[in-house]
């Protein structure tokens, strides 16, 4: 089974983003709220999305299920308030929730958590573990995006070891479902979004995690870092380096356990490094489709995002590392997901 562990539901209905604008816009103007009743999408608007979108991909790389999240670049939790960053969360689950309904057993929920930066950033936490239970008791979600940045590009908040996050990770760990550890827009125009700040992001969160001792206090918490780590693969030495010096346990001990990274590298020699670098059992497939890169590269005449060819072109790959890769490892590392997936086929027996 192949299992992309990144997808965003990044072809969303227009009625989403003209939603969206409508409650930031009121909120900013008035301090006055719309109401999640007033977005109107019918289910055959988002058979059209997906089917024309993200399903039709999957169908030619032979992607059998998608793990599926609100865009990320879109969750933004910088505008408005504390209710403002639930109201959109809940919609963007819900809609999510829909599609998984509409192609049961092709996607399986990832949600969007209601953070918000600055002062509502601990009660915002509170509310992230309300609404993961939600998403994954009532809609059979898996895991999470957890935003290292809510302030949106500027690296307002503490890191995500500080114990301001624990309730959630009591709830992950209490619901036995991981993270994704993935930034949202940048709004700090001398960092880019898709390139600068998703990268930085992962890079800079990966370092949070090395310095401190979060994975003692929650041994079972497993988190993923999306697009092949950042710059995690290719300084993987600076980082064991500074462990030792701040004599710190070897770096495998300290995360390897516990952190995850995604095939979203969008060329075979980052892809190779990646795996000749992370050991297997630490690597899931991802395409991010359709998301950060949606052109053909002209060197291999396949999409930047068609990982699975990549992922194909790498020697060295015994026939174990890619099992693990292309599926075994996402059941791991997300435990709901497989009895998601035995309910969908018994239903269909």
């Amino acid at each position: 089974m192949l299992i992309d562990c990144h997808g965003h539901f990044t072809t969303a209905p227009p009625a989403l983003g003209r939603w969206r604008e409508r409650q930031i816009k009121t909120y900013e103007e008035t301090g006055a709220r719309v109401s999640p009743d007033e977005l109107r999408i019918e289910d055959d608007e988002i058979r059209t999305a997906v089917e024309q979108g993200q399903l039709k991909l999957q169908d030619e790389r032979g992607v059998d299920v998608a793990l599926f999240s609100p865009g990320a670049g879109k969750m933004a939790h910088h505008y408005g308030d504390a209710r403002t960053s639930l109201d959109w969360s809940q919609v963007s689950n819900d809609l999510v929730a829909r599609v998984c309904g509409l192609f049961p057993g092709r996607f399986v929920g990832v949600c969007q958590l209601p953070q918000s930066p600055g002062d509502a950033l601990a009660a915002s936490v509170r509310a992230c573990a309300a609404e993961l239970e939600r998403c994954v008791t009532e809609s059979g979600f898996v895991g999470c995006l957890l935003n290292p940045d809510p302030s949106d590009g500027y690296w307002q908040a503490p890191p995500l070891t500080d114990r301001v996050y624990y309730p959630l990770y009591e709830k992950m760990v209490e619901l036995d479902v991981p993270a994704m550890l993935h930034v949202a827009m940048s709004r700090n125009p001398a960092l880019q979004g898709t390139c600068a700040h998703y990268l930085a992001g992962d890079t800079a969160v990966f370092m949070q995690l090395c310095l401190s001792d979060l994975f003692t206090d929650f041994p079972t918490l497993r988190v993923v870092i999306p697009h092949g780590g950042g710059a995690v693969p290719y300084h993987w030495g600076r980082y064991r380096g500074v462990m030792q010096d701040q004599g710190r346990p070897p770096l495998e001990e300290l995360v390897l356990d516990n952190v995850y990274f995604d095939t979203c590298v969008y060329h075979r020699r980052g892809m190779e490094l990646l795996v000749d670098v992370i050991p297997a059992r630490n690597v899931l497939f991802a395409s991010e489709m359709i998301g950060a890169v949606r052109g053909t590269d002209p060197e291999t005449g396949h999409r930047f995002d068609d990982t699975k060819y990549l992922l194909d072109q790498v020697a060295g790959l015994t026939d174990e590392d890619r099992r693990l890769i292309h599926g075994d490892n996402a059941l791991r590392v997300y435990p709901r997901l497989k009895n998601v997936l035995d309910l969908t086929a018994e239903a269909h027996r």
